[in-house]
């Protein structure tokens, strides 16, 4: 993005009066300048539906802007630091702090400044996330070592800097922006203006400013990481086409010259326990390449995938079983294969779905892919959540399975589930896989909101609110955390404004039991839907409107409830304590 670009989405910005604001606080030792214009930038073009405010606080003052924030909150904050923030010393502003005597007091100065700041940044993101920025300019010559070789002092410092980094990662809302990500995009020779520095206070040339700009908008955005890679498997997952040239000449090692494709298989496997869903579609003979996946050279097992779709029709029509086996929509998968002609196929029939070319015989190119994949799959922690999933789908394959063999499956089915749910009603504003739900549930969602992070904390923080979240078990396995309720309940009245549930967890009556539990928490003489009609979350609409037979946003009396709730075979436990009616 260049900075007339940056300057017009900055304008259009500001004539947004009539949107949301998403308020960021920007918070830098330097003039923010040109920074703070491609911020801007770069967060309007991520939120076009909001007008974004990018406020700064005082020169110099990092420590100072940040204690304003503890109670002056933004929607985030990014805290961008460079060295003379860490110590003076270290800058090129300030003079007569070039000696060798004092770098070990700069060294244990920096490390008391840097505990500092990581209370303030812990205080600032209990409410609200915090990104920041290490510093990303070149040190200047303070040291008494040559600058191509690293000294103790330097070794010191930067060891107290990641000392800060590691801590700071702890949180749940803080998130740092890697130096090697912003390394790979701005050359380091490149970014430090040092007669803007002096003139004006801002230390970056344009051509850095603008890519750690995207970076911090980027770890603001956080959007969240994709569900599922379906992968091609000739010439993509291996070397050769197993179908004509054997199964044992098929290749992924350095001796064939095919490593890339070991590393292809190596990342998927990793993907998949992560919990990222892998499926294959390949137009071969099922049983070529149910012997391809005998071999235990293989790096991905096959019991890391599901389904399989090996067959000889169109491939556009074989995505399309995945995605309903998953029960995940287009938009939340990437399709990886080597030929520009199917993956064209398959963008067609599926135009949100990321379609990504392996480039079969191109190391340079095949490692750039995997490095997307592993940016499109990321995630700041892993959940238990996250393990069950694969497995969670094979059981919801085999209760379908089971189902079809007796009649009128659903009673009996799940009398013999040996089904169990853990109800809690702790408000934890950390638990990341409930805000992680609401984000990204779109069936069985009561109206589509999606809170900003800081929202969330707030809601949890009012006294007035409460928060369900159900765990479900059962004998085809575990499926974790599945559902989050949060509302209000006042004498006897409950108002449900945020429900959401994992299209996993659908069949099982885990809705009709999580309704009850208000009832009976609450003692409940109606509860009331804060329903809102969105193009997917007619799951939602239909379990409402079958309570009482009307409008999705009806209320749902205790009398009524009870006489349209089926039989619920269920054993529920209460994780804080049981209702009073349970």
């Amino acid at each position: 993005m260049k900075l007339i670009e940056a300057l017009t989405l900055a304008a259009e910005n500001a004539a947004a009066a009539d949107l949301p604001r998403f308020e960021v606080a920007l918070v830098c030792g330097f003039t923010p300048l040109h920074l703070q214009t491609f911020l801007t930038a770069h967060l309007r073009r991520r939120r076009p539906d909001r007008r974004v405010d990018v406020r700064t606080g005082l020169f110099g003052d990092i420590h100072g802007t940040l204690r304003g924030l503890v109670d002056d909150r933004a929607e985030a904050t990014v805290l961008v630091l460079e060295w003379p923030d860490i110590d003076a010393r270290l800058g090129i502003r300030d003079l007569g702090g070039w000696s060798p005597r004092q770098l070990p007091d700069v060294v244990e100065h920096a490390a008391k400044w840097l505990d500092q700041l990581l209370q303030l940044a812990r205080e600032v993101a209990d409410a609200s996330p915090v990104i920041v920025s290490l510093p990303t300019l070149p040190l200047p010559p303070v040291f008494f070592t040559a600058t191509w070789q690293l000294g103790m002092f330097e070794a010191e410092l930067k060891a107290a800097l990641w000392r800060f980094a590691a801590a700071a990662v702890a949180h749940p809302r803080i998130r740092i922006v890697n130096p090697q990500s912003v390394d790979l995009v701005s050359p380091a020779h490149g970014r430090l203006h040092v007669s803007g520095t002096w003139a004006y206070g801002f230390p970056y040339h344009n051509a850095h400013a603008e890519p750690l700009a995207s970076a911090l908008a980027r770890a603001v955005d956080n959007a969240p990481p994709l569900k599922g890679v379906i992968t091609d498997l000739d010439d993509t997952l291996w070397a050769g086409i197993v179908g004509d040239d054997g199964v044992d000449q098929i290749t992924w090692d350095l001796y064939h010259h095919t490593q890339e494709h070991g590393l292809y298989q190596q990342l998927l496997s990793t993907l998949s326990e992560e919990g990222v869903l892998v499926a294959v579609v390949s137009k071969n003979e099922p049983a070529v390449v149910d012997a391809a996946f005998a071999r235990d050279d293989l790096l991905i097992r096959r019991e890391r995938i599901f389904p399989f779709e090996i067959g000889w029709g169109s491939k556009a029509n074989a995505v399309a079983r995945v995605l309903a086996q998953w029960n995940v929509s287009a938009e939340h998968v990437v399709f990886v294969d080597d030929n520009p002609t199917e993956l064209e196929e398959v963008r067609s029939a599926h135009p949100t779905l990321q379609c990504v070319r392996f480039p079969h015989g191109d190391p340079q190119g095949v490692y750039d892919v995997l490095t997307r994949l592993r940016d499109l799959f990321g995630r700041a922690a892993l959940s238990e959540e996250d393990t069950l999933r694969l497995d969670s789908l094979r059981a919801a394959a085999a209760a379908s399975g089971a189902a079809d063999q007796s009649e009128g499956h659903s009673e009996a089915l799940l009398e013999h589930a040996d089904a169990s749910l853990v109800l809690d009603f702790t408000k934890d504003a950390n638990d990341s896989r409930a805000f992680e739900l609401i984000c990204k549930t779109n069936q069985f969602n009561l109206n589509g909101r999606r809170p900003t992070e800081r929202g969330w904390v707030e809601y949890l923080n009012d006294p007035q609110t409460f928060l369900m979240t159900a765990k479900y078990r059962d004998r085809f396995g575990a499926l974790g955390k599945i559902a989050v309720i949060a509302g209000r309940a006042r004498d006897g009245d409950v108002r449900v404004e945020t429900w959401v549930m994992s299209c996993r967890a659908f069949s099982r009556r885990i809705e009709h039991q999580c309704l009850k539990a208000l009832f009976d928490r609450f003692g409940a003489a109606q509860v009331s839907f804060a329903f809102e009609e969105t193009p997917k979350n007619r799951p939602m609409a239909r379990f409402l409107s079958s309570l009482h037979g009307g409008a999705a946003d009806v209320p749902v009396s205790a009398a009524v409830f009870q006489a349209a709730c089926p039989r619920l075979f269920h054993r529920v436990v209460y994780k804080d304590a049981a209702p009073a009616g349970a």
